[in-house]
């Protein structure tokens, strides 16, 4: 397994990650255990979850995930692995996550991280993110920015959490030993250098970390972003590598075959779009045609690029796990990556 940096943090983390947000819906107690040992042997050290999880979410399942990797937590040595959680943001319907509305302010900050803590049975988080922007921003399958978005029904101003706010909530927790580093999720530019100029105009923490959706399907990184990361030394935490099992092939395969797609109709609304199943199929077959299987291309494709720090990944069975980590060591030929280019172009961002 090869290591990287989370920016400036200090933190060396592996270039793979597991994701945990099946724990609690599709993975059993005892199945988290399994894919958490068999991880940690592989050399992963970055385990990622959040006070949500597990996905979808619902009001019987949430905070599962946390209270299951805190079982499993208490019988290893912590500084074994580096942990990552994220603070859920308002706006999104979840009036059930810590008695609703939730917020970006002192209490709902301070509240998550301290119950979060408790469940994963340790006293600290390596990282801690926003898992997604107190204020209006396109995300989760949104694409064009809404300013309409800004007020209320009435026409006034929606209010949010000024960054500083948050920032200034982030430096307590870090100063109290509870985080070591903070990070943004589902972040815009315009976001990411707010938060920089902030911290440094007001001696506040600096993010270490972005975790946005990146694939085959969507590389909107591709467009502004990327030059943030490289400039400000900030690394990119990519979720969603397989595009919710749409880049595994499979659906091309058997559109019934079960699945998060087939089990889970109305949520991921990015993968809804019309391009998606055309996409699917053509790199599947792109894939096939190079000696690849879907699954190979697509995590290859993300593990590699030069501005991933990490790529999370997740997995119902060890079968899936194994060929996920698995493809680590199927580096991409130029002609490959060349031939993904030409599709790129031809189908650019199905699933923004």
């Amino acid at each position: 397994m090869d290591y990287t940096t989370l920016g400036d943090s200090g933190i060396r983390v592996s270039k793979i990650t597991l994701g945990t947000m099946t724990f609690g819906d599709q993975n059993t107690q005892q199945d988290a255990n399994n894919q958490l040992d068999f991880a940690l042997s592989q050399g992963i050290n970055l385990i990622d979850t959040a006070e949500m999880y597990p996905v979808p979410p619902r009001a019987e399942t949430v905070t599962r995930t946390e209270t299951i990797l805190g079982h499993w937590m208490k019988t290893q040595v912590r500084d074994r692995f580096v942990l990552a959680s994220k603070v859920a943001g308002p706006r999104r319907g979840m009036q059930w996550i810590r008695g609703g509305p939730t917020g970006m302010d002192r209490a709902n900050i301070r509240q998550a991280v301290h119950d979060s803590l408790t469940r994963l049975q340790t006293d600290y988080l390596d990282v801690l993110y926003l898992h997604w922007p107190e204020r209006n921003v396109p995300m989760f399958g949104q694409y064009q920015f809404d300013p309409r978005a800004e007020r209320d029904a009435n026409d006034q101003p929606l209010d949010w959490v000024p960054i500083q706010t948050q920032l200034e909530v982030l430096a307590e927790l870090i100063q109290e030993g509870k985080v070591r580093a903070i990070g943004l999720s589902n972040e815009q530019p315009w976001g990411v250098m707010e938060f920089l100029r902030i911290a440094r105009e007001q001696g506040l923490p600096r993010i270490a970390v972005l975790q946005n959706c990146y694939n085959l399907m969507n590389r909107g990184m591709e467009f502004g972003m990327t030059e943030v990361l490289y400039r400000e030394r900030i690394s990119l935490a990519a979720y969603s590598p397989l595009a919710f099992g749409h880049l595994t092939g499979k659906y091309v395969d058997d559109p019934a075959t079960p699945g998060r797609v087939t089990l889970f109709l109305g949520y991921a609304q990015r993968y809804k779009k019309p391009g998606v199943p055309a996409a699917a199929k053509a790199y599947a077959e792109l894939a096939r045609a190079h000696g690849l299987t879907p699954t190979q291309l697509a995590l290859s494709f993300v593990y590699h690029r030069w501005f991933v720090g990490t790529t999370i990944i997740g997995a119902t069975s060890m079968t899936q796990l194994q060929e996920n980590i698995a493809a680590y060591q199927t580096p991409l030929s130029d002609e490959v990556l060349s031939a993904i280019e030409q599709q790129h172009l031809m189908m650019m961002n199905p699933a923004p």
